[in-house]
């Protein structure tokens, strides 16, 4: 059985993406110490920020974060109105991949790109 959930992102500035998430995900770490940032999401799910030089030395240089146009994750947002935010997270900084539209499965989604190249989904 899990017991909680943790998603974490790998980044190559912690301090810049921790203000932008700060914006796009409307809250405060919990915890934000040199090495780790983390959000509270719900009662059991927690978004992390970790540094790449941090997991690389945790997991003792055997993963390459040279290429910046690797995608690495995608983060899918539930909100109320995922134009609104997807409009949002451009005017912080974050690259537009894909406009809002009805896809099929039901929902209404837009695609970002942080600075990292984390895929963040904007769904209704």
């Amino acid at each position: 059985m899990i017991n909680s959930f943790h998603f974490i992102i790998y980044v190559k500035d912690q301090k810049k993406s921790v203000d932008f998430y700060k914006k796009v995900l409307k809250i405060d770490p919990f915890l934000d110490v040199p090495g780790m940032t983390e959000f509270k999401i719900s009662q059991n799910s927690v978004f992390g920020i970790m540094p790449e030089v941090g997991i690389s030395r945790i997991l003792e240089n055997k993963v390459d974060f040279s290429s910046d146009n690797q995608i690495k994750c995608e983060l899918y947002l539930v909100v109320d109105n995922p134009s609104e935010s997807i409009e949002e997270f451009k005017s912080l900084g974050g690259k537009i991949i894909s406009d809002v539209k009805l896809r099929n499965w039901g929902c209404n989604v837009g695609y970002g790109m942080d600075f990292d190249g984390n895929v963040i989904a904007f769904s209704n």
